[in-house]
């Protein structure tokens, strides 16, 4: 990745303070995708490390990875597959796998389905998300690839915010770290 595109994502990039009793600050992504230059940089980026393994197809979840999946398919000029969840509110019709995810940061276990007419053991998956901390939601889609008989080959990531050896052992290449961000 360019020191270029890194910078105007740290540049872009919020910390807001959701109300005066709140705890934590929320990170505010919006402005990477406001920005045409950015966003169409991503795509080609988040892919990069992981274009020599070929992945036939890309897979994202809800909501975020529904908008950075297809960036990352286009980039490789393959196709895109959704993972639904179920909260969403949005279940797609037909046979669905289904994978839950280890508790995430919020302590929460989530569901993820896959529609199976999109995913066969012919498949090499590159996983693609914004924000990588558990790994939880990650573990859950190589869950889904594995049952499919497809293969996982990795996480591209904007930011990563989890320790060194669980990127290393889920695959994960990420643009940022969170320290990156301030």
């Amino acid at each position: 990745m360019s020191a270029e595109l890194r910078e105007r994502l740290v540049e872009l990039f919020r910390w807001v303070d959701p109300d005066p009793g709140a705890t934590h600050l929320v990170s505010d992504i919006s402005g990477w995708w406001r920005d045409p230059v950015t966003l169409a940089a991503l795509g080609p980026a988040l892919v990069a490390p992981f274009r020599s393994a070929r992945p036939t197809v890309v897979v994202a979840p809800a909501v975020t990875g529904f908008l950075l999946g297809p960036l990352a398919a286009t980039a490789l000029g393959v196709g895109f597959v959704a993972a639904h969840k179920p909260a969403d509110g949005r279940l797609p019709a037909g046979p669905l796998t289904w994978a839950q995810s280890p508790p995430d940061f919020r302590g929460r276990r989530v569901d993820l389905a896959i529609r199976d007419r999109h995913l066969g053991p012919d498949d090499r998956v590159l996983v693609v998300d914004d924000w990588v901390t558990t790994g939880a939601q990650v573990r859950a889609l190589y869950e889904i690839c594995t049952a499919r008989g497809a293969e996982p080959l990795g996480t591209a990531t904007i930011v990563v915010d989890c320790p060194p050896a669980l990127a290393t052992d889920l695959r994960i290449h990420a643009l940022l770290t969170t320290t990156q961000l301030g």
